[in-house]
Parts: structure tokens; C-alpha cells; sequence
């Protein structure tokens, strides 16, 4: 059987909010607040001011903290940033668990809206691979729930996206997964269980 059969299903997943335990970006601006000393509502404002600048890839991480930096008056410097940025991740371990045991025919994907070092981050952790494509918004230039983004990551799985179960943590990304064509599973941490029992149902294992 090849993956391109008809009676072969796949799954493909976000990351933030799925692979990790709440969000990556709260997390985040709050350890910058704490060791920098600056108001936490302070760091927030400036940060979601201009995050959508590294999800569509227009910034590197440097010039985003650079930014980050003088708007809101933070004096940590960017090679305590990023180490700062990259611990901000918070692992689900059952979702990698889950992951690990799929079938070996099942091609899996990842499509998240992500920043650059972040993603290449990802890309050396030894549990990515077993994604057979990966998608990240800032290498894109585009980010869900975009239409263009969700047709890229049916081109990198390399099958229909009808044979595709798309899984979120996030109501607008799967409704635009299914618009494009998607099976879509609504992902909340605290219900893996129901999760796995749905997916399972999806790849009939």
C-alpha cells in the first residue's frame, strides 16, 4: 500500500498549545518580565505589537529583540534573551507520547505558526523525527488560519488533504482547516485522552 491510497489516513498537527502545555507566548513574556525587572503588561504590549513580524518571517529574532528592547526599556541583553526564549517551552508529554506511537504508514505533518530559532530549535529535537513535513510560518511567509498556509502543508504531506486530520488547540484554525479540505480535530490538553480515542477513529487502528 502506498501512502497515496485512498484508504490510507494521516495526521498532521500544530505545536503551541498541543505540543506544549498552555501557550508559548505567555510563558514566555512573563520570564522576560521577571529577569528583566520590566512590568509584565509592558513587555506583552510591545511584544504582541510586533510578533506577527517573526511569524511571517519579515524580522529575525535579533532585530524583534532589539525592538522589544528599546520600546520597552528592557536592558537584558539578546545572548541571555534567546537561551530565555528557547527554556519558555513547556513540553505536553502525552501528545509526544502519542506521536511516538502511531503507525509507522501513517505520514504525519506539523503546520504551526512559529519564529525563526524557535523552529530550527524544534527541527534538532530527536521526537521531530517522526514528522514527515514540517511547516513553519515564519520560513512560509504565511501563517494559519490562511488558506495559502494550509495548502502548503497538504503539498509537503504529499497527499490529499481528505486523507489529512488537521489538529488544533485553536476553533478558527480548524474551521479553516476544513475549508481547505481537512479533517479537523479540536485539541484541548486536558482531554488527551478523548483526543487519542478520536484519532484513533480517524486512522481506523
Amino acid at each position: 500500500m502506498t501512502t497515496n491510497d485512498l484508504s490510507t489516513r494521516h495526521v498532521a498537527f500544530d505545536w503551541g498549545g498541543v505540543f506544549t502545555v498552555g501557550t508559548f507566548d505567555g510563558r514566555s513574556t512573563q520570564n522576560v518580565s521577571e529577569r528583566s525587572g520590566v512590568a509584565l503588561d509592558r513587555v506583552r504590549e510591545s511584544y504582541f505589537r510586533h510578533v506577527h513580524q517573526l511569524e511571517v518571517g519579515a524580522w529575525s529574532l535579533p532585530q524583534f529583540w532589539t525592538v522589544m528592547q528599546q520600546e520597552a526599556g528592557i536592558g537584558l541583553p539578546y545572548s541571555e534573551f534567546e537561551p530565555l526564549y528557547l527554556g519558555s517551552i513547556a513540553d505536553h508529554t502525552p501528545m509526544y507520547a502519542s506521536l511516538a506511537a502511531l503507525p509507522p504508514g501513517v505520514r504525519v505533518g506539523l503546520l504551526s505558526n512559529n519564529y525563526p530559532v524557535v523552529s530550527d530549535h524544534l527541527r534538532r529535537d530527536p521526537r521531530f523525527r517522526r514528522f514527515d513535513a514540517l511547516v513553519f510560518s515564519n520560513e512560509l511567509g504565511h501563517k494559519k488560519p490562511s488558506q495559502e498556509a494550509f495548502a502548503a502543508l497538504e503539498r509537503a504531506m504529499g497527499v490529499p488533504a481528505a486523507q489529512v486530520a488537521f489538529v488544533d488547540d485553536v476553533q478558527e484554525n480548524i474551521d479553516a482547516a476544513r475549508a481547505a479540505g481537512f479533517h479537523g480535530l479540536l485539541y484541548h490538553h486536558e482531554r488527551h485522552h478523548e483526543f487519542e480515542a478520536a484519532l484513533a477513529d480517524w486512522l481506523r487502528v
